[in-house]
């Protein structure tokens, strides 16, 4: 590509305003108070590396002024970064998110739904989406994933779920789903958008893991693309945002766009980050600019390592599943062959190695290539997994465990086979009183209503919710997390030997 044709394409309204700002030589009367960075010269002697890594960052880090527009009631640079956003994510309408997609979860949820009103959604979504709920006062049906019974790996309900569950609770406000999941595992979405819309409901879609699907041939098309109303999508896991970086896109005349502003007014904060808000403006641009071969990188790293593993005695991929879902190509699943590793077990050995894995659970490794993954990565990633492979292991007797009938049908926790539709439950963004829970063994739990959620993270999924009755093979579980040593939010008792739940009085 031509360099100077290059550079006159690449067009960021908000991040060059920041640049003009900088290249002004300004004043600073306002706040922040490190003042474009000269706070931190003292630091110049002390910490060199700190002094000119940070005061970098710092030099964009602005407020509201004249020149930088207001993300609140955005009128100049930001609403022209918003609109260029919208133009290359398909959407007729784009906010910027600072804080993450756990802002626009929220958001969508609470520009959905009042108090007391229904809406059903994928059991297995991320936690965020259980404050929205909390926060809204929704009253939930949860609709069982569809679990692919080879390696146990979730996607969405199955549409015969969702058609049962609109037509049983006709008052349904919206559909909520998460897709694609922490495994980059997604459906084409097409189908549940007309259906949805069928029933004059709202598609919801937490698009966190797929902010670049559409973007690539190789890529499955975005909950955009698909039909949905409002989709987040986390500009910063897989595009080139900074964290916390994400965006909310919305489409179509449904959904209340006056509302989506005001609950965003309400969770994000009213001193957004500006070096953030310009990594998303750059983040698009980027795109605009080199379209799909920004990716073709990642993409050939990815595919090269999968071709390695398949020729490893040592490694599996986790194959595409039987459920016909589509596969990020960039994101590759990782086990251990032998039954010297589990996930996490691998996962601890490849730090040691230098190399951090996206996320582990019992049996498997996610790893996730980035849009420009060097050669180097490449090479480091597989010197890594052959060290691995030549280390004297004994074999792991969890990794066979899992392997056994018992803990099969554990898997089938997630799927809620026996229950595929939830009876509503309510929820309410009231703390419970100390004297209405209690401590008990988990041993002893089942049958009783929640008091906490359990969320092992990462992923970020709930297990129980407060309020929901506790079956036994949730507590099975919950058994097998304590076992491999697996981390949860939300509890009281990080081991899982005791749960809180209701008193029965």
């Amino acid at each position: 590509m031509n360099t100077s044709k290059t550079l006159s394409l690449f067009h960021a309204p908000l991040y060059k305003a920041l640049i003009n700002l900088y290249d002004s030589n300004p004043g600073s009367y306002h706040v922040p108070g490190h003042k474009y960075g000269q706070s931190l010269d003292m630091l110049k002697e002390l910490d060199p590396d700190a002094f000119h890594i940070f005061k970098t960052i710092m030099a964009l880090d602005v407020t509201e002024l004249s020149v930088t527009d207001d993300l609140h009631s955005p009128a100049a640079v930001i609403a022209e970064a918003q609109n260029l956003a919208a133009m290359t994510f398909g959407a007729e309408q784009t906010f910027f998110l600072i804080g993450g997609s756990t802002a626009g979860n929220l958001a969508m949820i609470l520009a959905s739904c009042n108090p007391g009103d229904t809406i059903i959604v994928q059991r297995n979504i991320h936690k965020s989406v259980l404050n929205g709920l909390m926060l809204a006062q929704a009253k939930v049906v949860f609709l069982s994933p569809q679990t692919d019974p080879v390696s146990g790996l979730h996607i969405i309900p199955e549409l015969s779920d969702v058609a049962e569950a609109l037509t049983r609770y006709p008052e349904t406000k919206a559909v909520f789903l998460s897709n694609p999941s922490y495994y980059g595992r997604s459906v084409d979405l097409h189908l549940y958008a007309e259906l949805v819309h069928e029933h004059n409901c709202l598609l919801l879609v937490d698009e966190a893991h797929g902010a670049h699907y559409g973007q690539h041939p190789s890529f499955p098309v975005s909950a955009l693309q698909a039909g949905a109303d409002a989709v987040v999508q986390s500009t910063h896991k897989t595009l080139s945002a900074l964290t916390m970086g994400a965006m909310l896109h919305v489409q179509g005349s449904s959904i209340d766009r006056d509302a989506v502003t005001s609950a965003l007014t309400m969770i994000q904060s009213s001193s957004p980050s500006y070096p953030i808000m310009a990594s998303l403006d750059i983040a698009r641009a980027m795109i605009d600019v080199f379209g799909p071969s920004l990716f073709e990188k990642g993409i050939q790293s990815a595919q090269a390592f999968r071709q390695w593993v398949k020729q490893s005695s040592a490694w599996l991929e986790e194959p595409a599943n039987t459920l016909n879902a589509q596969c990020d190509p960039l994101r590759v699943i990782v086990k251990d062959r032998t039954g010297r590793y589990t996930g996490y077990d691998l996962q601890q050995r490849l730090e040691k190695e230098g190399c951090w894995a996206e996320m582990a659970d019992s049996s498997h490794v996610v790893l996730l290539f980035g849009m420009s993954n060097s050669k180097a990565d490449y090479d480091k990633l597989i010197a890594a997994f052959m060290k691995i492979e030549e280390e004297e292991q004994p074999y792991n007797d969890y990794y066979f465990a899992v392997q056994s009938p018992d803990v099969v049908n554990m898997r089938k926790f997630l799927s809620y086979s026996a229950c595929p539709i939830s009876e509503p439950v309510l929820f309410s963004n009231r703390r419970m009183r100390r004297d209405q829970v209690e401590m008990i063994a988990a041993t002893e739990a089942a049958g009783r209503i929640a008091a906490e959620a359990v969320i092992p993270y990462p992923p970020g999924i709930p297990i129980l919710y407060p309020g929901e009755l506790i079956r036994p093979d949730v507590l099975l579980f919950l058994k097998e997390l304590a076992r491999t040593g697996a981390k949860c939010q939300g509890v009281s008792d990080p081991t899982l030997q005791k749960l809180a739940v209701i008193r029965k009085d």
